[in-house]
């Protein structure tokens, strides 16, 4: 049995998400979404996905770029996953491999990725020398059968919409994006600064569900949003919830969350999902108040190439 990798194809999509979900089964993903992201990448972004091949059968899986929206220049990223039947085979290795030659010749200079919390992942990671970062938590929510909190009336002021009241004109959610991302804990600081890849990437992205995904104005602005990403079925994932500078502390980020959460449930959603920064104590409080529980953690690793 020979395993090679090789470069995605269109027919790989189903087989690409067979092998996430198998080993991230916390992560909204769909051949729609897999095939987008490709189709629209930025082409700074140098972005490529590959797959590790055993007689025919996909046993595996690469994102790969660099991280071309951040100020310092050389950042990359690899993140390889390989079925949980069909470890031991050297996949892994090859899917590292060939991206760390292919983010060298591209100008990469480090090399980040996540890693399941596990002692083997945990020291694969550190076989082929990747050193831990930071650590991250998946969160899971019965959607079903929580009780989510009660809607509560809103401040003075205050209004909730929903990200497709704004499709006529989404540039004051880009700005926001913009503001809270850049505030976002990451070894891989983002600065969003063009609309048009925002709207290409992000805006028209199949997984953003603009119908459940809430919006807080306060006094006519854009204070807070929470971000609904959906598989179409019954997975709910919140992209980001996040509230611009100005307006924190008043309990914004709760009503948008909360406002999206119960739109979810409406709309049939029975599993919510969610990602934290370990370090970031103000939104797992946030989340542990809805009832969201620690489900899986991963751990970013980095690594010197070049």
């Amino acid at each position: 049995m020979t395993v090679i990798v090789r470069d995605f194809r269109p027919a790989d999509a189903e087989d690409w998400v067979r092998v996430r979900r198998a080993v991230l089964p916390f992560m909204v993903t769909t051949p729609e979404q897999v095939a987008f992201d490709l189709d629209t990448a930025h082409p700074d972004k140098r972005y490529r996905l590959l797959v590790a091949e055993e007689d025919g059968e996909v046993i595996g899986t690469a994102q790969v770029g660099l991280a071309h929206e951040s100020p310092e220049p050389g950042q990359s990223f690899c993140n390889p996953y390989i079925h949980p039947e069909r470890t031991g085979r050297g996949a892994g290795t090859l899917l590292l491999r060939t991206a760390e030659e292919y983010l060298a010749l591209a100008g990469a200079t480090t090399v980040y990725t996540w890693v399941l919390d596990t002692p083997g992942d945990l020291a694969f990671a550190a076989k082929h020398g990747y050193a831990p970062s930071r650590p991250a938590h998946f969160l899971h929510l019965d959607l079903a059968g929580a009780t989510l909190p009660p809607r509560q009336g809103l401040p003075s002021g205050v209004e909730l919409r929903t990200a497709a009241d704004f499709a006529g004109d989404p540039r004051p959610l880009f700005e926001a994006d913009a503001e809270t991302t850049a505030d976002e804990p990451s070894d891989t600081p983002a600065l969003l600064a063009d609309y048009e890849e925002w709207l290409t990437e992000t805006w028209r992205s199949p997984g953003l569900d603009h119908d459940l995904t809430s919006v807080v104005v306060a006094d006519g602005e854009v204070a807070a949003f929470s971000v609904a990403e959906t598989d179409g079925v019954d997975r709910y994932w919140s992209g980001m919830t996040g509230t611009r500078r100005a307006y924190r502390d008043r309990g914004l980020a709760k009503l948008a969350k909360n406002d999206s959460l119960h739109r979810a449930r409406d709309a049939g959603y029975t599993d919510a999902y969610t990602g934290n920064d370990a370090g970031n104590g103000p939104m797992l409080a946030i989340n542990r108040w809805f009832g969201y529980e620690i489900c899986a953690t991963e751990v970013r690793h980095v690594r010197t190439i070049g």
